[in-house]
């Protein structure tokens, strides 16, 4: 959790999902969300990016228009050291490979708290379940190339984001250290 300039630890409201930060910048930018929403912005970790985009323009937006206190954010992507208000990222497992945050709906109540440092959405584990057996993988706009490749082996954020094992799965190490 992120809480930059915030006085208020503890957050909650409606859902309100969106599957690309584009889609959730229009929003913003059209104005078209409530003081006291929960923005939520999935498929942008490292698979369903792919690549763990920075969400800074929709939270710059949202400070802009005065509203950073007055909204929280949660992501499967990233925040740059730039943005303010009560924001959650790097949520994991990613909504692209089925996680939790691919579940939310419209109007799902989130409660944030980041002094006890949870997150949690008014569902029981039984409406989880339905919605999981539900659930569907996004279909990407990336089909091929070095990004279809970086996806399709890219671990969670949590391990680093990496395409490989990392030092561990080294046979040989060639660095001087």
């Amino acid at each position: 959790m992120k809480v930059a300039g915030m006085s208020v630890l503890k957050f909650t409201g409606p859902a309100r999902c969106f599957d690309s930060e584009e889609a959730a910048f229009e929003c913003v930018n059209r104005k078209t969300y409530k003081e006291g929403d929960v923005i939520v912005i999935r498929y942008e970790g490292p698979r369903g990016g792919p690549g763990m985009r920075e969400m800074l323009q929709t939270t710059a937006a949202l400070t802009g228009q005065g509203m950073g206190g007055k909204v929280a954010l949660i992501t499967d992507g990233r925040f740059s050291g730039a943005t303010r208000g009560f924001c959650v990222g790097h949520v994991g497992p990613e909504a692209a490979v089925g996680g939790p945050i691919g579940l939310i709906r419209d109007g799902d109540i989130i409660e944030l708290d980041a002094v006890d440092n949870t997150l949690n959405v008014r569902l029981t584990d039984a409406e989880l379940a339905e919605r999981r057996k539900a659930w569907k993988p996004r279909e990407t706009s990336v089909g091929s190339g070095v990004l279809w490749k970086y996806a399709q082996q890219v671990g969670p954020a949590v391990k680093g984001a990496v395409t490989h094992p990392g030092g561990a799965g080294e046979k040989v190490c060639y660095a001087d250290i």
